[in-house]
Formats: structure tokens, sequence, C-alpha cells
């Protein structure tokens, strides 16, 4: 039986590497890089100027993100329903660092967790290059997550 597992995860593990790399960073065996939620306005003005959380970032986590990671589909993973639980630290280190994108587990989730099979989110259409950045920019710039009702996000309608 042993001999039987050996060669069985020996088969698995020599498969797994062709499922893993795409072609280009934009390539996706699972997914593929979608349309963003974004209007080409605010998508400029996001990319040049401030990100705004209403304008940029919570349309960006209500379609992409919040529908497996509202607290209740992985609840003991990322949860990005509320600022509280965003800013939250997790098993895997602070979730949302304002000023530190790369010490922050969303971002960090975003270019190394999911990077083998590079379709984050695994279902649906992934997050463009350009919404990555937007993120990263609105970690960088501080985070700014306004408390109240217009800082609560909501999934999208299914």
């Amino acid at each position: 039986m042993r001999p039987f597992l050996i060669s069985l995860c020996l088969a698995a593990a020599a498969t797994l590497p062709s499922c893993r790399h795409a072609a280009s960073p934009d390539e996706s065996e699972t997914s593929p890089v979608g349309p963003t939620v974004l209007s080409e306005n605010a998508l400029r003005s996001a990319l040049t100027g401030p990100v705004s959380f209403g304008n940029h970032v919570k349309p960006i986590l209500e379609a992409n993100c919040l529908p497996c990671h509202d607290g209740r589909e992985m609840p003991a993973f990322l949860n990005l329903s509320s600022r509280q639980t965003a800013f939250a630290s997790g098993p895997y280190g602070p979730r949302i660092v304002p000023g530190k994108p790369a010490e922050s587990f969303l971002i960090r989730n975003l270019s190394a967790v999911h990077a083998p099979v590079k379709a984050m989110p695994p279902v649906g259409n992934r997050l463009t290059t350009d919404e990555r950045r937007i993120l990263t920019k609105w970690i960088a710039e501080g985070a700014q997550w306004p408390s109240g009702p217009s800082g609560q996000l909501r999934k999208p309608a299914d």
C-alpha cells in the first residue's frame, strides 16, 4: 500500500506545476480577467489622484471579494464585511495595515497566496491589474475606511 501512495503523490506533484504556471500574468486556467467594476472616469481618477473608499475601493471589494470574504463563507479567513473585521489581525497576520501594503494580508493574498493559479477571485472574473493597483495604492495612502453605513460592504445580489 505504501508504494502505491508514494506513486500517487509523485504523480500528483508532477501534474500540479502545469496547472500553476500561466503563459503570462494576465492568463488563468480557472478564471478570466473581467471588466473593471469602475467607470473609466473613476478608474482614471483613482490611478492619478487619491483613492476614495466609496468611489473606488468599496465597489471593487463588494463585487470581487465579498462573495467569499464576508465572514460567513470562509469564517476563519479574511473577512471584509466591515472596517472592524478588515483591519483585525488574523491567523496570517494583519489583514490591512494602513500605509503598508506589503505587510497587509489582503495584498499579500492577492500577490502571493493565489499567484500560482492567478485566480483571485477563483470564481467569476478576476481582479484587473488596475483594481489590484488601486487596492495597493489605497492601503499605501492610509486605507481610509469610513465607519457607519457608508463603510459597510454588501454582497452583490445573486
